[in-house]
């Protein structure tokens, strides 16, 4: 059920509204024409700016208007600034509608949405919304705010994803001795590329991406000549979800819809119903004469070259499911194909007469945001060179991702060939190594501790693995493999898990080892395996020395910050025992505390159950209900802290 409320309150249903605390700037504010209109998804960092105001052509052509599904749409902006708040909430509004008729390329048209303008105090206390009903208005109101409980429900109960791939080849004939001439017949090229997404005889083929069901519906034609261009989307009418109607143009997205008809659906970008749009063309015409195929002949009048541009769209969408599908692809398919078109074809422009930059669509689904966002990669660098990096930066500092998380690479694109969307690594494929083999365990029995964890997947590494015994002495070199699966997993690394005699030749090359070493069974400890990570990863380490057991809670405040800062695991060693570290749990005020152990000692195999139920991964309290612990008094411990790179 609505909210009462919601056409009088702001609603915000991003978790994190402020990107970057204590600092002047402006955020956009993102919601979508299919949510009442005060209704805030998420938030933009504007990061092109002129003097001190909005670069808004840079801003809108060149990021948002890619970056944005269609389905979303700039609704408000946030301010930051200590002077007047009713002032400042002016002058957000205002560049908020700028920055919106650029988006619909109506810059006379008068925008009559209702927008949002927010003051943020830059030393901190509430954030203040304001509403301006539209572009006439001269005044603006002061509005409650609202904050959604289960925002992913919201949006994902109502919402689903239609997705458009479509290559294109584009000849270009030219005139030898008149090369000038290029850019003007490649723009009247794809002018008329765009008119044929539009054409009455183009029909476009919708069906169920997923197709794991016996139920799937057939797919639907709609044809050009029925689509509906005019009708803004505010205005459309939304249909019953409930209704069945075999009448295409009668069928709403929810038609298609096959997740949210089980039993348990999960609410997330990965998990949302998914709609697949195929463009197909058909020039010829029923007639009911028999006619021969005519083929036309136009001769060049000078001498001439063609030059051949490759297009890889692929185009994502958000849409309600109530949404008519004629008006999802009219509106919001089609218009996403020629963003995305003429965005390629002004990147590949300055270039047509040299080598074409290879452009990829990507899809990402990072952390924090509520909504799949679209990125387009230039192929042509490799992931690590620097002109790769800085559009990453950008996007992280636009997004308000962290900068030491590598949450927009080509890995962890969505993979709609997939069933939870992500894309497979194909560097993993055949392990049958457990993963996260934590998550599920019973609770540590620390009263009112705080637990700081591992951030991310895993593989466990323990004794006897893939049929190599190394019983009695391998326990640092497992715990060593677990870590550095972790950074492979979070795609800081391509490098493969190293076995323990790669390890010891690692330590031979950089002169920490003699060649003897290859081979034996020597134990190692946390420098060897700081010098492995940075040999082989370049990550930076830092150890921790405790005399003995009993000193190691003092180390709690310390261990919770790197799993809360850090989140890799940690490989602990006293004497000739090694184990990995996967979080605290720690009272600060009593100071009882336990530590989350991944035994590498373990020998069996790997069955999860066994693997919890024998207590090789578990917590281990500091000092248990008898007065003992798990780590012992006379024994010297050091403590190895891998870092995060700070990479993007």
């Amino acid at each position: 059920m609505e909210n009462v409320y919601e056409n009088t309150s702001v609603r915000v249903l991003c978790s994190k509204l402020v990107l970057y605390k204590n600092e002047h700037g402006l955020q956009w504010l993102i919601g979508s024409p299919f949510f009442p209109p005060l209704n805030v998804v998420s938030t933009l960092r504007c990061i092109h700016t002129h003097a001190t105001s909005p670069d808004y052509h840079r801003e809108s052509a060149e990021e948002l208007r890619t970056l944005l599904l269609k389905g979303f749409e700039v609704i408000g902006a946030l301010i930051f600034t200590n002077s007047d708040a009713e002032k400042n909430a002016g002058e957000a509004i205002a560049a908020a509608r700028r920055l919106r008729k650029l988006f619909c390329g109506e810059r006379e048209k008068m925008d009559s949405q209702q927008v949002i303008g927010a003051v943020a105090d830059l030393n901190g206390g509430d954030i203040k919304f304001f509403m301006s009903k539209s572009e006439s208005s001269k005044s603006f109101e002061c509005v409650n705010v609202l904050y959604e409980d289960d925002p992913e429900k919201y949006i994902w109960e109502r919402g689903c994803l239609l997705r458009c791939e479509l290559p294109l080849k584009l000849p270009i004939y030219y005139p030898v001795n008149k090369p000038s001439d290029l850019e003007k017949i490649f723009r009247r090229a794809t002018e008329a590329v765009v008119a044929n997404f539009k054409d009455p005889k183009i029909a476009y083929m919708v069906e169920a991406l997923r197709k794991t069901s016996a139920e799937v519906p057939q797919p639907v034609i709609l044809r050009g000549v029925d689509l509906d261009f005019d009708t803004d989307l505010s205005n459309v009418k939304l249909l019953d979800e409930r209704a069945q109607n075999s009448d295409a143009d009668s069928l709403s997205c929810s038609h298609f819809c096959l997740e949210s008809k089980k039993g348990s659906p999960v609410y997330s970008a990965e998990h949302a119903d998914r709609i697949q749009v195929s463009v197909l063309l058909n020039r010829s015409v029923n007639s009911e004469k028999s006619t021969a195929p005519i083929a036309e002949y136009f001769p060049a009048l000078e001498e001439a070259r063609v030059l051949v541009v490759d297009y890889k769209l692929e185009v994502l969408c958000f849409a309600v499911k109530g949404l008519p599908l004629r008006h999802a692809v009219s509106k919001l398919i089609i218009p996403g194909l020629v963003d995305q078109f003429n965005l390629v074809g002004n990147t590949v422009l300055p270039n047509l007469l040299a080598q074409h930059p290879q452009l990829h669509t990507y899809h990402f689904s990072p952390p924090g945001v509520l909504h799949p966002i679209t990125v387009v990669y230039e192929l042509n660098y490799g992931e690590t060179e620097m002109k790769q990096v800085e559009v990453r930066k950008s996007l992280h500092l636009r997004l308000g991702l962290p900068f030491d998380r590598p949450l927009l690479r080509i890995a962890n694109a969505l993979d709609f060939s997939t069933r939870d969307g992500l894309r497979s690594d194909p560097t993993r494929k055949g392990s049958t190594l457990l993963k996260d083999v934590h998550l599920g365990i019973p609770s540590s029995g620390v009263s009112g501790g705080s637990e700081s964890m591992v951030q991310g997947s895993y593989e466990y590494y323990h004794y006897l693995q893939e049929a190599f015994n190394d019983s009695g002495w391998g326990c640092a070199y497992r715990s060593l493999q677990t870590i550095i699966s972790w950074f492979k997993l979070q795609h800081y690394t391509s490098v493969e898990v190293p076995s323990h005699r790669e390890i010891q030749q690692t330590l031979v090359e950089i002169g920490d080892k003699d060649p003897s070493f290859i081979g034996s069974r020597e134990w190692i400890g946390a420098i060897e395996l700081s010098f492995v990570l940075d040999k082989l990863l370049g990550v930076s380490c830092k150890v921790i020395n405790v005399r003995s057991g009993a000193e190691l809670p003092e180390k709690c405040r310390e261990l919770a910050l790197h799993f809360d800062n850090q989140g890799t695991p940690i490989m602990i060693g006293g004497g000739v025992l090694a184990y990995t570290l996967l979080g605290i749990d720690y009272n600060e005020a009593s100071g009882d505390c336990a530590f989350l152990i991944l035994d590498p000692h373990y020998t069996g195999n790997d069955e999860h159950k066994k693997i919890v139920n024998g207590g090789w991964c578990g917590w281990k309290k500091a000092v248990d209900s008898k007065g003992k612990s798990f780590f012992l008094h006379d024994k010297f411990y050091n403590l190895l802290l891998p870092q995060r790179p700070d990479m993007v």
